[in-house]
């Protein structure tokens, strides 16, 4: 296949004008796809005239490249003797010390089979992980606040245990959307690159979420194709797709009508908590492999002007000086690449409109804050069927309410929002006790993100399905001393929310101006 090249010879072309990397042994010429990237030129040219393998691999599913290059971008191959010798990468860095009020974790487990909670997962994975993939995995906007209050709300709930109650039998299966049969009230969020923790990836998330029953939806920015990641999947298996509206809404057209053909995926997640990416710093420090290179950013600036001045794809500033979402943020972590061409514009009036003519898939709305918009979306019409309470795991905006706040509120302004779509939580699940207490506030299903990346990155599949069977065990123990024996027994008897009902908004309960706006929306009600 062409000719060998050298790699010298392929490191004189790493301009605009002249592009080439190397990908799995392949020399490409990649100079007319520069203006197309999504991630933007600059993110292109980070990597000009070097081996790119290692950071292409993990965040692009398999058929990227046969979809994005024509084959005559296939050049030649690359004599491997020639290639600098890789520099380490650095190992995860030890995260920062828990907040006082937890105890501190001294255990340290070796395997998989060690581990006895989620925290232990974690700290394994932690000592396996990249330093990318931890940097990213465990970053969250600014401060880490919400991330840390999305766990410490849940501590601030206690229970309330009822005895001399047979509990003898105990069952987690319930129903998603009204209809969909599950083993387990958990389910997978829509995080990305999994393959940054395992080679099995999502798929390998899948596997396990097959052996208990959870369902799993799927990342807009997964690194293996929706394809990838059902194929095998027990035809009662449950998925949903998550959906990222882009500019170019035909890319987003194009991925609804692939939904519409594999049959496990069920319900489509519109994420709204994201409508541009949070500044995660974790993430944007991380110096691996691909950025170690002294002067990279400059040498681009210098040898290419054109895309130095314009932006990637001639993005633009704006007023407030922040670059255009579209051409990405090429000094930006995984987090901010992988926001590029998504769409800042989404409103009621529009958007689900459009998504309602293109799928006929039931919608979850994700990323619900506040019990007005929770209100608003419970009266939206008859395709959504759910709303996710999200902050997007603290990585977008921080001090954002934890998910229990957002439930809490619900209850207290406008509870009929409960008979109307399901409800359901995300963010700061660390124990049985956890999925109890959201489930006894009314939620319908448990969201669980950061854990079972984790889990891939302590043990691979094995490490997954240990999350999830920790996650169950807990939470039957814990129904069981609550004196439950099915979810749907769970209610707001068996929990004391008085310590956290101080910190819960107290203003006006604004549903007339929801409703007004409502209206003005031209919103069917639901009778």
């Amino acid at each position: 296949m062409g000719k060998i090249f050298t790699s010298d010879e392929v490191s004189k072309h790493k301009t605009q004008d002249s592009c080439y990397v190397i990908l799995y042994g392949v020399v490409y010429d990649v100079t007319s796809f520069l203006p197309s990237h999504p991630g933007g030129a600059t993110a292109i040219l980070n990597f000009a005239g070097q081996d790119a393998t290692e950071e292409f691999d993990p965040i692009h599913p398999p058929g990227t490249l046969e979809e994005a290059l024509p084959p005559s971008a296939k050049l030649g191959t690359i004599d491997t003797s020639t290639l600098p010798a890789k520099l380490a990468e650095p190992s995860a860095p030890t995260p920062p010390s828990a907040p006082s009020s937890q105890p501190r974790n001294v255990w340290s487990p070796e395997s998989v089979s060690d581990c006895l909670s989620l925290t232990d997962i974690e700290t394994l994975a932690t000592k396996r992980l990249s330093s990318r993939a931890w940097s990213y995995y465990y970053s969250a906007a600014d401060d880490l606040l919400s991330k840390s209050l999305n766990q410490l709300a849940y501590q601030r709930i206690l229970l309330r245990p009822r005895v001399f109650l047979d509990v003898t039998r105990c069952s987690l299966r319930t129903h998603l959307l009204g209809r969909l049969p599950v083993q387990l009230p958990i389910f997978v969020c829509p995080a990305a690159m999994a393959r940054l923790a395992h080679p099995a990836g999502e798929h390998g998330i899948a596997q396990a979420c097959a052996r208990f029953g959870a369902a799993q939806i799927i990342s807009n920015n997964a690194s293996l194709s929706p394809e990838q990641i059902v194929d095998g999947a027990p035809a009662e298996q449950v998925f949903g797709w998550q959906l990222y509206v882009q500019t170019d809404r035909r890319k987003s057209e194009a991925m609804l009508a692939r939904m519409a053909k594999l049959k496990n995926v069920r319900f489509v997640v519109l994420t709204l908590d994201a409508p541009v990416p949070g500044k995660r710093e974790h993430d944007e420090r991380r110096q691996g492999p691909a950025t170690a290179l002294k002067g990279a950013t400059e040498r681009i600036r210098e040898e290419n002007p054109d895309v130095a001045s314009s932006g990637p794809k001639g993005g633009e500033t704006t007023a407030d000086g922040v670059s255009n979402v579209e051409g990405g943020n090429a000094e930006g972590g995984v987090g901010k690449t992988l926001f590029a061409g998504t769409a800042a514009d989404l409103t009621w009036r529009t958007t689900l409109p459009w998504l309602a003519g293109h799928t006929d898939l039931p919608i979850v709305l994700k990323g619900i804050q506040t019990h007005e918009d929770a209100y608003l979306a419970a009266n939206h019409g008859p395709q959504v069927k759910a709303i996710a309470l999200s902050n997007h795991g603290g990585r977008a905006m921080d001090t954002a309410p934890p998910a229990v706040h957002t439930l809490m509120e619900i209850r207290k302004y406008c509870p009929e929002v409960f008979d109307k779509v399901d409800v359901w939580v995300d963010g700061g699940i660390k124990r049985g006790t956890d999925v109890v207490k959201a489930l006894a506030l009314g939620a319908k299903a448990v969201g669980i993100g950061r854990s079972p990346l984790y889990g891939l990155g302590a043990g691979g599949v094995e490490g997954v399905e240990k999350v999830l069977e920790i996650l169950q065990s807990e939470t039957q123990t814990a129904m069981r001393l609550l004196g439950v024996e099915t979810v749907d027994q769970l209610g707001p008897q068996h929990i004391n929310t008085r310590a956290l009902e101080m910190e819960i908004y107290d203003g006006p309960p604004n549903l007339e101006n929801s409703y007004g706006m409502w209206r003005r929306l031209g919103c069917r009600p639901r009778l």
